[in-house]
């Protein structure tokens, strides 16, 4: 990507330029080498697809609006998806009156599972077992429910998936039990503790 393009790629992405991303506050320390809060960086193409680890190197902004387009309405329209997380970002802004930002980030250590079950062969029978989430599959859980949530949210219901997703984003935030990515994270820790 030359500079020239790389620059019309940031002047298309002005949303987060608003935001001071210096007050931002990450308390999860194992997830905060994987939570990326650059602002220059957002690109339409995938630099990292092939790159190991490739996507920590990606801004979390980057990574949601990427997680949007996982459904038939978003898929292949990441300008699309884009616009949804601007409004998104300004509904939660008036809303909240704090940095989306930090709800996003608050939003995401609070959904991130500590504890998942994996399955043991012993002989011919598998046996659950707990085990330590890594925290890169953590914060990668932690958007795909926040973003799966939303776009469940919006089936049969009236309210754009602006609104829903700043809802999720809210809810997860304020570590509320009736968002979908938190109840997946109490429902997997609770069987995980059962599986010790």
């Amino acid at each position: 990507m030359t500079k020239k393009d790389n620059q019309k790629t940031n002047d298309f992405f002005p949303m987060l330029s608003k935001y001071n991303m210096d007050e931002v506050k990450i308390e999860d320390q194992g997830l905060a080498r994987y939570i990326n809060l650059e602002t220059d960086n957002i690109y339409l193409g995938g630099i990292y697809s092939n790159k190991l680890f490739g996507k920590s190197k990606m801004p979390i902004v980057e990574r949601l609006i990427n997680n949007l387009m996982r459904t038939e309405n978003y898929n292949g329209k990441k300008t699309k998806a884009y616009k949804v997380v601007r409004e998104t970002f300004d509904i939660i802004d008036k809303k909240l009156k704090k940095n989306p930002m930090q709800v996003l980030v608050d939003a995401l250590q609070n959904s991130a599972p500590k504890e998942e079950t994996t399955r043991l062969r012993f002989g011919g029978i598998n046996v659950p077992k707990a085990v330590d989430e890594a925290p890169q599959r953590r914060l990668d859980v932690a958007i795909r429910n926040i973003t799966q949530g939303a776009l469940n949210a919006t089936y049969k219901n009236k309210k754009s998936v602006e609104n829903c997703l700043a809802d999720e984003i809210i809810k997860s935030s304020k570590n509320d039990v009736s968002s979908f990515a938190v109840a997946k994270k109490n429902d997997a820790e609770r069987i995980a503790k059962s599986a010790r």
